[in-house]
């Protein structure tokens, strides 16, 4: 029996990347917006399924009109399982701290997953360390302690999710970058939210109650499943350009971001070492542009 040829592999290309991650940054802070818009009105599993089935209709939709729909294959289910149910177990995490500690702690603890990328990443993917990109990711790492100073000795749960779904987006993007060398991001994106309608449809289902989407929170529903699927689209495009260890410390962007957001929408403070930590992660996120990008020839 023959095997389809892998997917020939992208050239590498940095600055695109950070491009592409410019949209996964706002796609992720439009995200968080979004959840903290629903107010409690829907648990994580409703929000999933839902989510879900936007991003599921327009992949469709989408793939149809560019006639791509041939891109998606079914050799390689076993990688999409194992991805999926890592990044729906993390999503979820993701989505209940959202609703019960600050915008910025979220991304704040969310961030320590480039950490976790940069220590597994030599193991699961082959990939080589430098010494600037450590750097950078501690850069990140130090900036994000300086703004979220997270209570350590007497962490709630909310912290807990979030702490914990920093670990699982870390296996999600490997297991991603692993997915791309085989895979384009058309069927990547089609098992990504057909998927996880099922996992969110089933446990949403499995208790028989179920808050249906109303007027009031279907609009919320909708950018959450289309920023949902917008941030995966910026996120595989760019793990396709460049090594993991490189594109995932340029999301420590997003803290200063959701800083403002929190602090304009919602109020929350915004002190002097909001502004410190956020000009260290924006350092720590250049030199590592700035290495990959000069390592690269003419």
């Amino acid at each position: 029996m023959t095997h389809p040829a892998a997917a020939p592999a992208p050239a590498q290309n940095p600055l695109a990347a950070a491009l592409w991650m410019t949209g996964s940054i706002a796609s992720f802070s439009g995200m968080a917006i979004a959840v903290r818009e629903l107010k409690g009105a829907h648990d994580t599993f409703e929000i999933m399924a839902v989510r879900s089935l936007v991003g599921l209709v327009i992949v469709v939709v989408l793939a149809a009109a560019f006639g791509r729909l041939g891109d998606v294959r079914a050799n390689r289910l076993g990688g999409h399982l194992v991805r999926n149910v890592i990044h729906f177990t993390g999503q979820n995490l993701w989505i209940w701290a959202v609703t019960v500690i600050p915008l910025a702690q979220v991304f704040a603890l969310e961030f320590t997953s480039p950490v976790w990328v940069l220590i597994l990443s030599p193991l699961l993917l082959g990939e080589r360390i430098t010494r600037l990109r450590v750097m950078a990711a501690l850069y990140g790492f130090v900036g994000i302690l300086i703004v979220a100073r997270p209570d350590f000795a007497a962490p709630n749960l909310g912290v807990l999710a979030a702490a914990g779904s920093a670990l699982f987006f870390a296996l999600t993007n490997i297991s991603t970058k692993l997915l791309t060398r085989h895979e384009g991001i058309v069927s990547i994106l089609f098992w990504l939210t057909l998927m996880q309608l099922v996992f969110g449809s089933v446990i949403a289902l499995w208790d028989g109650a179920v808050n249906w989407p109303t007027a009031a929170t279907l609009p919320w529903l909708v950018v959450i499943g289309v920023a949902g699927l917008l941030a995966h689209l910026c996120l595989t495009s760019a793990l396709r350009l460049a090594a993991a260890s490189f594109v995932m410390p340029i999301d420590f962007v997003r803290l200063p971001v959701i800083v403002v957001v929190g602090a304009t929408l919602y109020g929350e403070s915004v002190d002097a070492a909001v502004l410190i930590g956020a000009v260290i992660i924006f350092a720590g996120s250049y030199v590592n542009i700035w290495a990959e990008t000069r390592r690269r020839p003419a």
